[in-house]
């Protein structure tokens, strides 16, 4: 099966670095947004199994979109994950709560991202 992942990221050359990483995936398909209102207009198109927002993104960031996404029947269930620096536990702990299925630090290692994001699109016990 199909993974579809939407990561959404300002920076060009890390959307750039996630999309090489994830393609060494053969069963991952990526597509990038650049803000996160690009990414809310994508996630409105249906059929991702995830969506990753970069947390600290300009105009709209991360847990704002994530927010935005909550309040649209039409993507509300689709699980979303955060990709950050802010790892301290305390941080992690409030994405969490937010409704996030995980986070995943910032530096990622490309060699092992496809195997995070298996991680949080796998079904919730």
């Amino acid at each position: 099966m199909t993974l579809r992942i939407l990561y959404v990221d300002d920076e060009a050359d890390i959307r750039e670095i996630v999309t090489l990483s994830l393609s060494l995936d053969p069963d991952i398909q990526v597509e990038t947004a650049s803000s996160g209102a690009t990414a809310l207009d994508r996630a409105r198109e249906g059929g991702w199994d995830l969506i990753l927002l970069d947390v600290m993104m300009p105009v709209m960031d991360g847990p704002t979109a994530f927010a935005e996404l909550g309040k649209n029947e039409a993507t509300r269930a689709i699980p979303v994950g955060f990709v950050t620096a802010r790892t301290q536990q305390h941080e992690i702990a409030h994405f969490l709560a937010l409704g996030a299925t995980g986070v995943i630090a910032k530096p990622f290692d490309p060699m092992t991202l496809a195997k995070q994001v298996r991680r949080l699109c796998a079904p919730r016990e």
